[in-house]
Order: C-alpha cells, then sequence, then structure tokens
C-alpha cells in the first residue's frame, strides 16, 4: 500500500477502499467479510492495521463487529468519505483513488475556463490518477491564487478536498459536472494508456466552496477501458 508523503494514512486508505466497494454494492448489506488474518494478508497490511480501518468503519456505522463470529457489513445509503464527490469507479466497481503530483504552477487564468475567484491568477494541478493501482485519469485543476498564498507540491495531501479544508478553509461544498468528449492532452505521462491526441471522456468541473463562490475549476479525462464515471441518485 502506498505510504509516501502526502498519502492518506495506510488505514484510512483501507477504509475508503471498502467505503468506494459499499458504495458499488461489491459488498453488500449483511455480508460477513473473511477473518481478519486472511484479509489482512490478502491486502498485504498487518492486522493491526486493517484492525485501525475497521474501527473506522464501525465509527461511520457501516460495519458491525459481533464478539466470536465476525465482521458485518452495515450498508447505508450516503457512506461518509474522503472521496464523496469522486466519481470516478474501475468498470467493475470501486477502486482504491490515488494520486501523483505531476506539476504545480501558478500562472494567468486560461481565457478558456469558465470565470472563478477573485484573482487574475491560479494555481494550476497536474495529476495523474490511478484505481487500486490502474492508471485511470488526468487531472488539470486551476485553484484561485487569491485562496492560497502558495504551496508546493509535497504539500498536497492524496485528497485535494481535504487538503483545502485542513490547511486553507477552504470548503468545496458542491460541484457541477459537464461530461463530454475529449482529446488526451499532450502533457500525459507515459504510465497513461492512451495515447496524446486520442479522443476520451471529459468531465469540466466547476467547484463551489462555502461561501457560494466558484473557486477551483477541473478538467479531468478518463481510460473508459479502466474507468467509468459514476452518479448515484438518493
Amino acid at each position: 500500500m502506498n505510504s509516501a508523503a502526502g498519502s492518506l494514512p495506510i488505514y484510512v486508505q483501507i477504509a475508503e477502499l471498502l467505503v468506494r466497494d459499499i458504495a458499488a454494492n461489491r459488498l453488500i448489506d449483511g455480508e460477513r467479510l473473511p477473518p481478519e488474518r486472511d484479509m489482512a494478508a490478502s491486502l498485504g497490511i498487518a492486522v493491526g492495521t486493517l484492525r485501525k480501518a475497521l474501527a473506522e468503519l464501525e465509527k461511520r456505522g457501516l460495519l458491525e463487529r459481533r464478539q466470536g463470529s465476525g465482521n458485518y457489513i452495515r450498508a447505508v445509503s450516503d457512506p461518509q468519505s474522503v472521496y464523496a464527490m469522486f466519481r470516478l469507479e474501475l468498470i467493475e466497481g470501486g477502486g482504491l483513488p490515488t494520486a501523483e503530483i505531476l506539476s504545480v504552477v501558478r500562472r494567468e487564468k486560461p481565457a478558456d475556463l469558465p470565470e472563478f475567484g477573485t484573482s487574475s491568477e491560479a494555481w494550476r494541478i497536474r495529476r495523474l490518477r490511478r484505481l487500486s493501482g490502474r492508471p485511470a485519469a488526468l487531472e488539470e485543476i486551476w485553484l484561485d491564487a487569491g485562496v492560497a498564498a502558495g504551496f508546493k507540491a509535497e504539500d498536497l495531501s492524496e485528497s485535494l478536498y481535504l487538503y483545502y479544508r485542513q490547511k486553507l478553509n477552504l470548503w468545496i461544498v458542491r460541484a457541477e459536472d459537464r461530461i463530454g468528449l475529449g482529446t488526451v492532452p499532450e502533457w500525459r505521462p507515459q504510465e497513461f494508456g492512451m495515447a496524446a491526441g486520442a479522443p476520451a471522456p471529459q468531465v469540466l468541473r466547476i467547484s463551489q466552496d462555502q461561501h457560494g463562490g466558484k473557486a477551483e475549476i477541473s478538467h479531468t479525462w478518463f481510460d473508459p477501458d479502466i474507468a467509468r464515471y459514476v452518479a448515484r441518485l438518493k
């Protein structure tokens, strides 16, 4: 499991993976999980780390631990997740999101972006997104420079929204996604399976903060052979 600087703690990664499996119905209400030692071995982690992840699920109301019987899933309609607004899943469902920062630069906002924020400049963050280790998507995120004087790639956490909340006092509370067809950008890294210029599903996201302002714009291009966009309605 990934424990590099900026990553979520491994037990949180495991908890989030299980939350996404519940959301994708890969784990269903009442299902008994494998014995903890077997489950830890299959995930490549220590039993103690797994137990911390299961305790996190229990705290969120997603797990029932029965003494002498085992651990049972309690599916709820709105499981709380660090990745609650992350809409990409593996084709087969679920998948743990991780992110590799490719570049962070401050520059003038491009004229072709929707209007957002108060500054004429923005931080441009480019990332490669993986789902359970598989290169699934490219992201280009534009964060208004008015909300962040500066930061470095190594400062950013695996979840940008979590970083915004903890370090910038910026809460992304809602987003509008516009899905269309684009082309893979020239800056895509070699690990991404699609060639630059190839047609790819593209998501334009306009994100609003806790004050109702538009603080962030992002583009996501994803590989349809690996991932799908999923929005579940309540």
